[in-house]
């Protein structure tokens, strides 16, 4: 069910928020017993029944005292259960980044967009599995093993919130929260087929969220439907004095009820496509006969087309590899075995503690974006490798910028393929790193997209399209995407 389906049942009290978690819960420990678990909840929270047990009692007592409608006002999320990444923090709770360096580790306080959730009455309902402190496309570089794809339990459901993309997928959260850095919301979306959108850098606090790439990561949120994404956005969105990063979202009301475009509006757009992505050589032809189907709707539309050329994307992966991991190598530094986390000490002194501890606690891929970070930033390679990263990314940033002067949206797949198959490209990290071609100069742009579902290829795996829009376009977007989800 919807936000708006599952509220409006619970108004009227066909369910019951406590029913409702009790019943996801028993669905996550039935699939955890099962032969082929989607492994998308790795654990479910221990007090989400009792805060359930405390919204059902709250809309008891105000559906006797008349003043239903005026809870739901104050708390429009009251009793909805949603599935939370394990890189966000949850007060109390466990938060492990999927990495046995931070095994045991419990959260002090809540992320801003946790507390912002629970403010207007949401329930996070468990901690969902990802790679290995969001570094990967499959979810398959984690340590508590890889998730499914509930579409099919061969696959990939993509990475690196494909816990949560899983979760949402297989109906058992009404929404999600995942990260993006590169892509790791867009891209799970698109494997799982349902909405996915990475906001506008700053428009979510990442106050309480376990950094990866500071410059590049951003929260974003994962539905059935645009409305599901853009309702729990209005609530989140918005400057936080612990964000020196964070920042307003104009028109974030507008959000809570969103209105799909009408067909003058979507008449009226200018669409870019970018010459670049419909030359790469990478591209599945069913994805690209999706594409092409996308294309054609818009055109019945009556929305102008544009193929632009921007050869600055050609150089996107690179750049944001080489920013992302040397962000990361910087970031991941403070795990050392002496603050939090795990340790591994053999009584050699703290130079032995440091490497035993690392050596054990982070995952080849950790080690791996950790290695190449800290040789980009090394002396002699800083200069000519890490700044010049930042040149193309500046660049991208302004030609990006400039292009929406003149178009609406950018047009383009998620990704150049479906979902893959389980540990088909797990040893290959190129192979991997080529996953996110289509949605890393997002990141690198900080501007905001949404990936839709595009129907299915033959063997019946999802394929998802991107909408991109500027800086704060987030109701343009979501409004298109609406558009999209009832035509």
């Amino acid at each position: 069910m919807t936000i708006n389906e599952t509220r409006n049942k619970l108004k009227a009290g066909e369910i019951t928020s406590k029913s409702l978690v009790e019943s996801l819960v028993k669905t996550f420990e039935d699939d955890k017993a099962s032969s082929m678990p989607l492994n998308a909840f790795l654990e479910m929270y221990d007090d989400a029944v009792a805060k359930a047990e405390a919204a059902d009692k709250a809309i008891a007592e105000a559906r006797a005292a008349g003043t239903l409608d005026k809870l739901f006002e104050e708390k429009p999320l009251l009793g909805l259960p949603f599935a939370n990444k394990d890189n966000i923090s949850v007060r109390g709770k466990h938060l492990t980044c999927a990495s046995k360096i931070l095994e045991g580790y419990v959260a002090p306080y809540n992320a801003t967009v946790i507390s912002r959730l629970e403010d207007k009455g949401a329930i996070p309902l468990g901690r969902c599995n990802q790679d290995e402190f969001a570094m990967g496309s499959s979810t398959e570089y984690s340590c508590y093993g890889p998730t499914r794809n509930p579409v099919n339990r061969e696959y990939v459901s993509g990475g690196s919130s494909g816990g949560s993309a899983s979760a949402v997928a297989a109906n058992m959260a009404v929404f999600g929260l995942g990260t993006e850095t590169g892509g790791s919301v867009r891209l799970p979306a698109s494997y799982c087929g349902i909405y996915g959108l990475k906001t506008t850098y700053g428009v979510l606090s990442r106050w309480g969220v376990v950094a990866y790439g500071s410059s590049l990561d951003q929260v974003g949120l994962l539905g059935h439907s645009p409305k599901d994404i853009a309702e729990p956005l209005s609530y989140m969105a918005g400057a936080d004095f612990y964000d020196d990063t964070s920042a307003d979202l104009p028109n974030a009301e507008n959000l809570k009820n969103l209105t799909a475009m009408s067909d003058d509006e979507i008449k009226a757009l200018k669409i870019a496509i970018p010459k670049q992505f419909l030359e790469t050589k990478g591209l599945d032809p069913e994805v690209g006969e999706k594409f092409a189907e996308t294309r054609a709707w818009f055109e019945s539309k009556g929305a102008s087309i544009t193929e632009v050329d921007l050869p600055v994307l050609d150089a996107s992966i690179a750049a944001y590899y080489v920013i992302a991991l040397s962000e990361a190598a910087s970031n991941l530094s403070r795990f050392d075995g002496i603050r939090y986390g795990g340790r591994v000490d053999n009584g050699n002194g703290y130079d032995e503690l440091y490497v035993d501890t690392r050596s054990t606690g982070f995952g080849p891929e950790v080690k791996r974006r950790i290695v190449i970070g800290n040789y980009v930033l090394s002396e002699q390679f800083s200069g000519t490798t890490y700044k010049k990263g930042m040149t193309v990314r500046a660049r991208i940033q302004r030609e990006m910028a400039e292009l929406f002067k003149s178009y609406d949206i950018v047009l383009c797949p998620t990704c150049p393929t479906p979902a893959f198959k389980l540990g088909q490209k797990v040893d290959d990290p190129l192979e991997m790193y080529l996953s996110d071609m289509y949605t890393v100069f997002v990141n690198l742009a900080r501007i905001t997209s949404i990936s839709v579902p595009a129907g299915n290829t033959k063997a019946g795996l999802p394929v998802g399209m991107q909408f991109a829009g500027p800086m704060f376009g987030e109701e343009k977007i979501l409004r298109l995407a609406q558009s999209w989800f009832e035509k």
